[in-house]
């Protein structure tokens, strides 16, 4: 039997294609006209951890190449994310001692808010300097509110120190807060507040999807919790989308300027969701155990880290957000230029 043939059949001649997907992409240049995601510095924050007391930056062993800063090196990396037109700086506070309330999170010479005072001080509205607002840095049983006399969250009590919070953060200068501690009615009662002082121009980016992930370990090192238990009576269900868009649509009513959905990469379907149902910027988190797992695979020689990086930034893009936080930003946007 002759190539070609089997069982008496004659295999028919190949046409050529007419239609050839393939031209666009044969150069950089015409891949390059036809991208449909954009990726450039102006929409990447990053995020940044400021330790108390600290003189002199202290490694993250399960983040490499992230620190927890000094006040002095802090300002360094906003002048950096400036100079690099980052979109943003979210700024995380490591204090020193911790109590059942969280008090050094609205003292105003406490380590978040003089970090605040600094950044701001040093850059501006160069760079928009945005502030983590939650209780779990600084709260000895390390959740995110007060708890009551069971030993659980207390929603309310909680709102009314996010409150003072506030108005603690748009004091020392902040542009944008960040809620992220998943209490009902937060966005509400932060908006009263920093309406009530005048704060009428500090927007709040609201962390509305956010999800008990087990993807968050090696945040907990950047912050040093001090957690006891787990989140999961008041962060989302990892099985739950619409739920999700529902958080982010009450956010939006309640006066949210920007709603954001964490983690990233295992929720890009939630990010598209809440991206075609809200009519405000969407923000995503590119956490700590995401950033990790490229790190590590990048170590051991398994992947192109920074090939890796920028198709994880993409990705996250082309789900439909319009903010990324990545602890790559700086790198991202120098690998940009």
């Amino acid at each position: 039997m002759q190539d070609g043939t089997r069982a008496g059949l004659v295999r028919p001649p190949v046409e050529s294609p007419y239609l050839r997907p393939r031209r666009l992409r044969r150069t950089p240049a015409l891949r390059e006209l036809v991208a449909e995601t954009t990726l450039r510095a102006g929409q990447l924050v990053l995020p940044v951890f400021v330790r108390e007391g600290a003189d002199a930056p202290v490694p993250i062993s399960s983040m490499p190449g992230v620190v927890q800063h000094t006040r002095d090196s802090l300002r360094a990396a906003a002048v950096e994310a400036a100079e690099l037109g980052l979109g943003g700086i979210m700024l995380f506070g490591v204090p020193t001692s911790k109590d059942a309330v969280g008090s050094g999170a609205v003292d105003p010479d406490g380590v978040l808010n003089a970090a605040i005072a600094d950044v701001a001080a040093e850059v501006g509205d160069a760079l928009p300097v945005m502030a983590d607002l939650c209780l779990d840095e600084f709260t000895d049983h390390g959740h995110c509110g007060v708890l009551d006399t069971a030993g659980r969250v207390d929603n309310d009590a909680t709102l009314e120190v996010y409150a003072e919070m506030a108005r603690a953060q748009a004091a020392a200068g902040a542009a944008v807060l960040g809620p992220s501690g998943m209490m009902d009615g937060q966005v509400a009662v932060i908006r009263d507040a920093l309406d009530g002082v005048g704060a009428t121009d500090v927007a709040i980016m609201a962390y509305s999807a956010k999800y008990a992930s087990a993807f968050y370990g090696p945040f907990r090192e950047a912050v040093d919790s001090s957690l006891v238990g787990d989140r999961r009576t008041y962060q989302q269900d990892a099985r739950n989308a619409l739920e999700g868009v529902r958080e982010a649509q009450l956010d939006v009513a309640e006066g949210a300027d920007l709603v954001m959905v964490k983690p990233a990469l295992a929720y890009l379907d939630v990010v598209r969701r809440v991206r075609d149902a809200v009519d405000v910027p969407v923000a995503a988190y590119n956490i700590s155990g995401e950033y990790a797992m490229v790190e590590a695979a990048a170590a051991n020689g398994w992947i192109d880290r920074e090939a890796a990086i920028m198709e994880t930034l993409v990705s996250i893009r082309r789900a439909g957000a319009d903010v990324v936080l990545t602890y790559w930003a700086a790198e991202a946007a120098r690998l940009l230029r």
